[in-house]
Protein backbone atom coordinates (compact mmCIF):
# COMPACT_ATOMS: atom_id res chain seq x y z
CA UNK A 1 0.00 0.00 0.00
CA UNK A 2 1.52 3.29 -1.06
CA UNK A 3 1.56 6.37 1.06
CA UNK A 4 -0.66 8.27 -1.36
CA UNK A 5 -3.52 5.74 -1.16
CA UNK A 6 -3.41 4.79 2.51
CA UNK A 7 -6.19 6.53 4.49
CA UNK A 8 -5.35 8.47 7.61
CA UNK A 9 -6.36 5.98 10.30
CA UNK A 10 -7.10 8.63 12.89
CA UNK A 11 -10.61 8.85 14.30
CA UNK A 12 -11.74 12.36 15.15
CA UNK A 13 -14.02 11.45 18.05
CA UNK A 14 -12.76 14.38 20.11
CA UNK A 15 -13.17 16.97 17.42
CA UNK A 16 -15.74 19.65 18.05
CA UNK A 17 -18.79 19.97 15.79
CA UNK A 18 -17.39 22.88 13.80
CA UNK A 19 -18.78 23.68 10.37
CA UNK A 20 -17.72 21.08 7.84
CA UNK A 21 -16.20 18.73 10.42
CA UNK A 22 -18.86 16.01 9.98
CA UNK A 23 -18.58 16.26 6.20
CA UNK A 24 -14.80 15.89 6.37
CA UNK A 25 -15.04 12.87 8.69
CA UNK A 26 -17.59 11.26 6.37
CA UNK A 27 -15.25 11.78 3.40
CA UNK A 28 -12.47 10.03 5.35
CA UNK A 29 -14.89 7.21 6.18
CA UNK A 30 -15.82 6.67 2.52
CA UNK A 31 -12.16 6.79 1.47
CA UNK A 32 -11.32 4.13 4.06
CA UNK A 33 -14.17 1.93 2.87
CA UNK A 34 -12.89 2.05 -0.72
CA UNK A 35 -9.44 1.04 0.60
CA UNK A 36 -11.10 -1.73 2.62
CA UNK A 37 -12.85 -3.11 -0.48
CA UNK A 38 -9.63 -3.07 -2.49
CA UNK A 39 -7.73 -4.90 0.25
CA UNK A 40 -10.51 -7.44 0.73
CA UNK A 41 -10.70 -8.09 -3.02
CA UNK A 42 -6.98 -8.87 -2.92
CA UNK A 43 -7.52 -11.18 0.06
CA UNK A 44 -10.33 -13.04 -1.70
CA UNK A 45 -8.14 -13.44 -4.78
CA UNK A 46 -5.36 -14.97 -2.69
CA UNK A 47 -7.83 -17.29 -0.99
CA UNK A 48 -9.06 -18.49 -4.37
CA UNK A 49 -5.56 -19.06 -5.75
CA UNK A 50 -3.63 -20.33 -2.73
CA UNK A 51 -6.27 -21.19 -0.13
CA UNK A 52 -4.85 -18.64 2.31
CA UNK A 53 -4.26 -14.89 2.55
CA UNK A 54 -1.18 -12.94 3.56
CA UNK A 55 -1.04 -12.15 7.29
CA UNK A 56 -0.09 -8.54 6.64
CA UNK A 57 -3.17 -8.17 4.46
CA UNK A 58 -5.38 -9.61 7.20
CA UNK A 59 -3.86 -7.14 9.68
CA UNK A 60 -4.53 -4.28 7.29
CA UNK A 61 -8.19 -5.31 6.99
CA UNK A 62 -8.50 -5.45 10.77
CA UNK A 63 -7.07 -1.92 11.06
CA UNK A 64 -9.41 -0.60 8.39
CA UNK A 65 -12.35 -2.31 10.06
CA UNK A 66 -11.46 -0.69 13.38
CA UNK A 67 -11.09 2.69 11.69
CA UNK A 68 -14.49 2.41 10.00
CA UNK A 69 -16.16 1.56 13.31
CA UNK A 70 -14.44 4.36 15.18
CA UNK A 71 -15.03 6.94 12.46
CA UNK A 72 -18.74 6.13 12.32
CA UNK A 73 -18.96 6.54 16.10
CA UNK A 74 -17.17 9.90 15.84
CA UNK A 75 -19.54 11.05 13.08
CA UNK A 76 -22.58 10.06 15.15
CA UNK A 77 -21.24 11.92 18.19
CA UNK A 78 -20.44 15.07 16.24
CA UNK A 79 -23.87 15.05 14.57
CA UNK A 80 -25.58 14.63 17.93
CA UNK A 81 -23.57 17.43 19.56
CA UNK A 82 -24.36 19.82 16.74
CA UNK A 83 -28.09 18.99 16.83
CA UNK A 84 -28.47 19.24 20.63
CA UNK A 85 -30.45 22.38 21.56
CA UNK A 86 -29.92 24.50 24.66
CA UNK A 87 -32.77 24.33 27.13
CA UNK A 88 -32.49 27.05 29.73
CA UNK A 89 -29.49 28.92 28.35
CA UNK A 90 -28.68 30.42 31.75
CA UNK A 91 -31.45 32.98 31.58
CA UNK A 92 -34.95 33.24 32.99
CA UNK A 93 -37.74 32.65 30.54
CA UNK A 94 -40.82 34.68 31.33
CA UNK A 95 -43.97 32.76 32.19
CA UNK A 96 -42.26 29.45 33.04
CA UNK A 97 -42.64 29.50 36.81
CA UNK A 98 -42.41 25.77 37.37
CA UNK A 99 -39.20 25.52 35.37
CA UNK A 100 -37.70 28.40 37.35
CA UNK A 101 -38.79 26.74 40.60
CA UNK A 102 -37.24 23.47 39.52
CA UNK A 103 -33.96 25.27 38.85
CA UNK A 104 -34.13 26.82 42.32
CA UNK A 105 -34.79 23.39 43.83
CA UNK A 106 -31.78 21.86 42.07
CA UNK A 107 -29.45 24.74 42.94
CA UNK A 108 -30.55 25.63 46.46
CA UNK A 109 -33.18 23.13 47.57
CA UNK A 110 -36.02 25.66 47.58
CA UNK A 111 -39.33 23.78 47.50
CA UNK A 112 -42.15 26.23 48.11
CA UNK A 113 -43.23 26.50 44.47
CA UNK A 114 -42.86 22.82 43.63
CA UNK A 115 -45.86 21.19 45.32
CA UNK A 116 -47.54 20.49 41.97
CA UNK A 117 -44.67 18.20 41.04
CA UNK A 118 -44.09 16.37 44.30
CA UNK A 119 -44.62 12.66 44.72
CA UNK A 120 -45.30 10.52 47.78
CA UNK A 121 -41.64 9.52 48.19
CA UNK A 122 -40.22 13.05 47.95
CA UNK A 123 -38.51 14.50 44.90
CA UNK A 124 -40.06 16.37 42.00
CA UNK A 125 -40.88 15.81 38.39
CA UNK A 126 -38.41 17.49 36.08
CA UNK A 127 -39.85 20.15 33.78
CA UNK A 128 -41.33 18.95 30.50
CA UNK A 129 -38.42 20.30 28.48
CA UNK A 130 -35.89 18.30 30.47
CA UNK A 131 -37.97 15.13 30.37
CA UNK A 132 -38.33 15.45 26.61
CA UNK A 133 -34.62 16.08 26.25
CA UNK A 134 -33.73 12.93 28.20
CA UNK A 135 -36.07 10.88 26.03
CA UNK A 136 -34.71 12.44 22.83
CA UNK A 137 -31.12 11.81 23.78
CA UNK A 138 -31.91 8.22 24.72
CA UNK A 139 -33.46 7.71 21.30
CA UNK A 140 -30.39 9.18 19.65
CA UNK A 141 -27.81 7.07 21.49
CA UNK A 142 -29.82 3.93 22.32
CA UNK A 143 -30.05 1.66 19.26
CA UNK A 144 -33.05 -0.23 20.62
CA UNK A 145 -35.12 2.90 21.26
CA UNK A 146 -34.38 4.04 17.73
CA UNK A 147 -35.95 0.95 16.13
CA UNK A 148 -38.45 -0.49 18.63
CA UNK A 149 -42.02 0.48 19.46
CA UNK A 150 -42.33 2.87 22.41
CA UNK A 151 -45.42 3.53 24.57
CA UNK A 152 -45.91 6.03 27.39
CA UNK A 153 -48.20 4.95 30.22
CA UNK A 154 -49.48 6.57 33.39
CA UNK A 155 -49.56 3.35 35.46
CA UNK A 156 -46.89 0.85 36.44
CA UNK A 157 -48.09 -1.94 34.10
CA UNK A 158 -49.04 -1.90 30.43
CA UNK A 159 -51.31 -4.69 29.15
CA UNK A 160 -51.88 -5.44 25.51
CA UNK A 161 -54.30 -8.02 24.05
CA UNK A 162 -53.16 -9.78 20.88
CA UNK A 163 -54.77 -12.24 18.48
CA UNK A 164 -52.66 -15.40 18.32
CA UNK A 165 -54.89 -17.17 15.78
CA UNK A 166 -57.73 -15.71 13.77
CA UNK A 167 -61.23 -17.21 13.34
CA UNK A 168 -61.47 -20.35 11.23
CA UNK A 169 -63.00 -19.79 7.78
CA UNK A 170 -63.88 -21.95 4.78
CA UNK A 171 -65.61 -22.14 1.44
CA UNK A 172 -69.17 -23.42 1.27
CA UNK A 173 -71.88 -23.93 -1.32
CA UNK A 174 -74.85 -21.58 -1.49
CA UNK A 175 -77.30 -24.04 0.09
CA UNK A 176 -74.85 -26.21 2.04
CA UNK A 177 -74.96 -26.43 5.81
CA UNK A 178 -72.67 -24.15 7.78
CA UNK A 179 -70.79 -25.88 10.58
CA UNK A 180 -69.68 -23.88 13.57
CA UNK A 181 -66.04 -22.75 13.27
CA UNK A 182 -63.40 -22.18 15.91
CA UNK A 183 -63.22 -18.67 17.29
CA UNK A 184 -60.06 -16.58 17.35
CA UNK A 185 -57.59 -17.08 20.16
CA UNK A 186 -56.53 -14.05 22.22
CA UNK A 187 -53.51 -13.68 24.44
CA UNK A 188 -52.55 -10.89 26.82
CA UNK A 189 -49.06 -9.44 26.90
CA UNK A 190 -48.07 -7.77 30.17
CA UNK A 191 -45.23 -5.23 30.37
CA UNK A 192 -44.45 -4.14 33.95
CA UNK A 193 -42.26 -1.07 34.39
CA UNK A 194 -39.28 -1.19 36.75
CA UNK A 195 -37.19 1.60 38.20
CA UNK A 196 -34.06 2.82 36.47
CA UNK A 197 -31.93 5.33 38.36
CA UNK A 198 -28.85 7.50 38.12
CA UNK A 199 -27.23 9.66 40.80
CA UNK A 200 -25.10 12.45 39.33
CA UNK A 201 -23.22 14.69 41.78
CA UNK A 202 -22.22 18.36 41.66
CA UNK A 203 -20.59 20.84 43.97
CA UNK A 204 -22.64 23.75 45.28
CA UNK A 205 -20.27 26.17 43.56
CA UNK A 206 -21.09 24.56 40.24
CA UNK A 207 -24.82 24.84 40.91
CA UNK A 208 -24.52 28.46 42.02
CA UNK A 209 -22.99 29.41 38.67
CA UNK A 210 -25.66 31.50 36.94
CA UNK A 211 -24.56 30.22 33.52
CA UNK A 212 -25.32 26.59 34.38
CA UNK A 213 -28.19 25.17 32.31
CA UNK A 214 -29.61 22.90 35.02
CA UNK A 215 -32.03 20.99 32.83
CA UNK A 216 -29.38 20.35 30.19
CA UNK A 217 -26.89 19.26 32.82
CA UNK A 218 -29.25 16.65 34.27
CA UNK A 219 -30.09 15.38 30.78
CA UNK A 220 -26.41 15.04 29.85
CA UNK A 221 -25.50 13.29 33.08
CA UNK A 222 -28.24 10.68 33.07
CA UNK A 223 -28.82 9.99 29.39
CA UNK A 224 -25.65 7.96 28.81
CA UNK A 225 -26.12 5.96 32.02
CA UNK A 226 -29.78 5.28 31.27
CA UNK A 227 -29.11 4.35 27.64
CA UNK A 228 -26.36 1.87 28.51
CA UNK A 229 -28.47 0.07 31.10
CA UNK A 230 -31.62 0.14 28.98
CA UNK A 231 -30.01 -1.26 25.85
CA UNK A 232 -28.46 -4.16 27.76
CA UNK A 233 -31.84 -4.96 29.36
CA UNK A 234 -33.82 -4.72 26.10
CA UNK A 235 -31.47 -7.29 24.56
CA UNK A 236 -30.37 -9.55 27.43
CA UNK A 237 -32.58 -8.65 30.44
CA UNK A 238 -34.06 -11.54 32.43
CA UNK A 239 -37.16 -9.64 33.58
CA UNK A 240 -36.07 -9.51 37.24
CA UNK A 241 -36.19 -5.84 38.29
CA UNK A 242 -35.51 -4.97 34.66
CA UNK A 243 -37.17 -5.33 31.25
CA UNK A 244 -37.15 -8.72 29.52
CA UNK A 245 -34.72 -8.79 26.61
CA UNK A 246 -35.67 -10.44 23.34
CA UNK A 247 -32.65 -12.81 23.55
CA UNK A 248 -34.00 -14.09 26.88
CA UNK A 249 -36.87 -15.77 25.01
CA UNK A 250 -36.86 -19.48 24.22
CA UNK A 251 -35.49 -20.04 20.72
CA UNK A 252 -36.35 -22.89 18.38
CA UNK A 253 -35.48 -23.85 14.82
CA UNK A 254 -37.68 -21.89 12.43
CA UNK A 255 -39.55 -24.99 11.24
CA UNK A 256 -40.65 -25.60 14.85
CA UNK A 257 -41.67 -22.00 15.55
CA UNK A 258 -44.55 -21.43 17.96
CA UNK A 259 -45.96 -18.42 19.79
CA UNK A 260 -43.86 -17.30 22.78
CA UNK A 261 -40.71 -18.56 21.05
CA UNK A 262 -38.28 -16.91 18.61
CA UNK A 263 -37.32 -18.79 15.46
CA UNK A 264 -33.73 -19.18 14.30
CA UNK A 265 -31.83 -20.44 11.29
CA UNK A 266 -28.51 -22.22 11.78
CA UNK A 267 -25.39 -21.44 9.75
CA UNK A 268 -24.55 -25.16 9.63
CA UNK A 269 -21.12 -24.53 11.13
CA UNK A 270 -20.28 -24.27 14.83
CA UNK A 271 -19.09 -20.72 15.49
CA UNK A 272 -18.83 -19.60 11.87
CA UNK A 273 -20.33 -19.12 8.44
CA UNK A 274 -20.44 -22.09 6.04
CA UNK A 275 -17.15 -22.68 4.18
CA UNK A 276 -15.20 -19.62 5.23
CA UNK A 277 -13.15 -19.72 2.01
CA UNK A 278 -16.21 -18.92 -0.11
CA UNK A 279 -17.97 -15.68 0.89
CA UNK A 280 -20.85 -16.42 -1.49
CA UNK A 281 -21.76 -19.53 0.53
CA UNK A 282 -21.55 -17.43 3.67
CA UNK A 283 -23.96 -14.86 2.25
CA UNK A 284 -26.55 -17.53 1.44
CA UNK A 285 -27.45 -17.99 5.10
CA UNK A 286 -28.16 -14.25 5.38
CA UNK A 287 -30.45 -14.44 2.37
CA UNK A 288 -32.26 -17.39 3.96
CA UNK A 289 -32.70 -15.37 7.17
CA UNK A 290 -34.23 -12.47 5.25
CA UNK A 291 -36.82 -14.72 3.66
CA UNK A 292 -37.56 -16.55 6.90
CA UNK A 293 -39.36 -13.34 7.87
CA UNK A 294 -42.88 -12.91 6.51
CA UNK A 295 -43.27 -10.22 3.87
CA UNK A 296 -45.48 -8.07 6.13
CA UNK A 297 -42.60 -7.73 8.57
CA UNK A 298 -39.80 -7.74 6.02
CA UNK A 299 -40.67 -4.40 4.46
CA UNK A 300 -39.79 -2.60 7.73
CA UNK A 301 -37.02 -4.93 8.89
CA UNK A 302 -33.65 -4.01 10.40
CA UNK A 303 -30.45 -5.95 11.08
CA UNK A 304 -29.11 -5.84 14.64
CA UNK A 305 -25.55 -6.90 15.58
CA UNK A 306 -22.45 -5.60 17.34
CA UNK A 307 -19.49 -3.95 15.62
CA UNK A 308 -17.31 -7.08 15.64
CA UNK A 309 -19.97 -9.06 13.81
CA UNK A 310 -20.46 -6.14 11.43
CA UNK A 311 -16.70 -6.22 10.74
CA UNK A 312 -17.00 -9.86 9.62
CA UNK A 313 -20.08 -9.07 7.51
CA UNK A 314 -18.24 -6.28 5.64
CA UNK A 315 -16.09 -8.88 3.88
CA UNK A 316 -19.00 -10.79 2.32
CA UNK A 317 -20.08 -10.57 -1.32
CA UNK A 318 -23.01 -11.88 -3.33
CA UNK A 319 -22.81 -14.16 -6.37
CA UNK A 320 -22.26 -11.13 -8.64
CA UNK A 321 -19.28 -9.88 -6.64
CA UNK A 322 -21.12 -7.00 -4.96
CA UNK A 323 -20.48 -6.27 -1.29
CA UNK A 324 -23.50 -7.07 0.86
CA UNK A 325 -22.59 -4.33 3.38
CA UNK A 326 -22.84 -0.77 2.15
CA UNK A 327 -22.01 2.44 4.05
CA UNK A 328 -24.57 5.13 4.76
CA UNK A 329 -25.22 7.59 1.96
CA UNK A 330 -25.05 10.56 4.36
CA UNK A 331 -23.19 11.29 7.64
CA UNK A 332 -26.32 10.84 9.78
CA UNK A 333 -27.57 7.78 7.90
CA UNK A 334 -27.27 4.06 8.60
CA UNK A 335 -25.23 1.40 6.90
CA UNK A 336 -27.22 -1.24 5.05
CA UNK A 337 -26.91 -4.97 4.57
CA UNK A 338 -28.59 -6.48 1.51
CA UNK A 339 -30.66 -3.30 1.21
CA UNK A 340 -31.95 -3.33 4.81
CA UNK A 341 -30.72 -0.84 7.45
CA UNK A 342 -28.16 -2.11 9.94
CA UNK A 343 -28.06 -0.96 13.57
CA UNK A 344 -25.18 -1.59 15.97
CA UNK A 345 -25.80 -2.74 19.52
CA UNK A 346 -22.73 -3.68 21.53
CA UNK A 347 -24.75 -5.93 23.85
CA UNK A 348 -25.44 -8.38 21.02
CA UNK A 349 -23.23 -11.47 21.47
CA UNK A 350 -20.09 -12.10 19.42
CA UNK A 351 -19.83 -14.81 16.78
CA UNK A 352 -19.08 -18.04 18.66
CA UNK A 353 -20.34 -21.58 18.98
CA UNK A 354 -24.14 -21.70 19.54
CA UNK A 355 -24.49 -17.90 19.84
CA UNK A 356 -27.10 -15.77 18.07
CA UNK A 357 -25.15 -12.60 17.19
CA UNK A 358 -27.39 -11.52 14.29
CA UNK A 359 -31.06 -10.58 14.59
CA UNK A 360 -33.29 -9.52 11.70
CA UNK A 361 -36.84 -8.30 12.00
CA UNK A 362 -39.42 -5.59 12.31
CA UNK A 363 -38.44 -4.44 15.79
CA UNK A 364 -41.09 -1.73 15.87
CA UNK A 365 -43.71 -4.48 15.90
CA UNK A 366 -41.58 -7.15 17.52
CA UNK A 367 -40.36 -5.40 20.68
CA UNK A 368 -42.19 -2.87 22.83
CA UNK A 369 -40.56 -0.38 25.22
CA UNK A 370 -42.87 1.01 27.89
CA UNK A 371 -42.09 4.33 29.61
CA UNK A 372 -44.01 5.52 32.63
CA UNK A 373 -44.58 9.25 32.34
CA UNK A 374 -42.27 11.48 34.29
CA UNK A 375 -38.64 11.60 35.37
CA UNK A 376 -38.18 12.29 39.11
CA UNK A 377 -35.30 14.10 40.79
CA UNK A 378 -34.60 13.98 44.56
CA UNK A 379 -31.97 16.43 45.82
CA UNK A 380 -29.62 15.10 48.53
CA UNK A 381 -27.10 17.64 49.91
CA UNK A 382 -26.20 15.56 52.99
CA UNK A 383 -24.95 12.07 52.05
CA UNK A 384 -21.77 12.99 50.15
CA UNK A 385 -20.66 16.45 51.30
CA UNK A 386 -19.38 18.70 49.75
CA UNK A 387 -21.29 17.23 46.80
CA UNK A 388 -24.99 17.49 46.17
CA UNK A 389 -26.46 14.26 44.83
CA UNK A 390 -29.42 14.13 42.46
CA UNK A 391 -31.24 10.82 42.67
CA UNK A 392 -32.88 10.71 39.23
CA UNK A 393 -35.36 7.93 38.43
CA UNK A 394 -37.67 6.79 35.69
CA UNK A 395 -39.72 3.64 35.24
CA UNK A 396 -39.14 1.55 32.14
CA UNK A 397 -40.39 -1.81 30.92
CA UNK A 398 -40.02 -3.86 27.80
CA UNK A 399 -40.61 -7.21 26.17
CA UNK A 400 -41.43 -9.04 22.97
CA UNK A 401 -44.72 -7.86 21.49
CA UNK A 402 -44.79 -10.14 18.43
CA UNK A 403 -42.77 -13.36 18.47
CA UNK A 404 -43.06 -13.77 14.71
CA UNK A 405 -41.51 -10.38 13.88
CA UNK A 406 -37.89 -11.19 14.86
CA UNK A 407 -35.65 -13.98 13.54
CA UNK A 408 -32.16 -14.98 14.70
CA UNK A 409 -29.09 -16.45 13.03
CA UNK A 410 -27.48 -19.14 15.17
CA UNK A 411 -23.85 -20.05 14.56
CA UNK A 412 -24.23 -23.79 15.02
CA UNK A 413 -24.62 -26.98 13.01
CA UNK A 414 -28.36 -27.12 13.74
Amino acid sequence: MTKSTEPRLENKAAAGPVAGNVTAMFADFMSAFEEFKAANDTRLGELEKRGSADTLLEDKLDRLNAFLDGQKAAIDKASLDRARPALEGGRVRAGDEYKDAFSAYVKRGEEKALSVGSNADGGYLVPAETETEISRLLTAISPMRAICGVRQVSSSVYKRPITVTGPQVGWVGETAARNQTNSQVLDELVFPTTELYAMPAATQNFLDDAAVDVGQWIAQEVNAAFAEQETAAFILGDGTNKPTGFLDADIVAEENWAWEKLGYLATGVDGGFPDGSDPVDASDVLIDLVYALKSGYRQNATWLMNRRTQGAIRKLKDADGNYLWQPAAAPNGRASLMGFPLVEAEDMPDIDVDTTPIAFGDFRRGYLIVDRQGVNVLRDPYSAKPYVLFYTTKRVGGGIADFDAIKLLKFAED
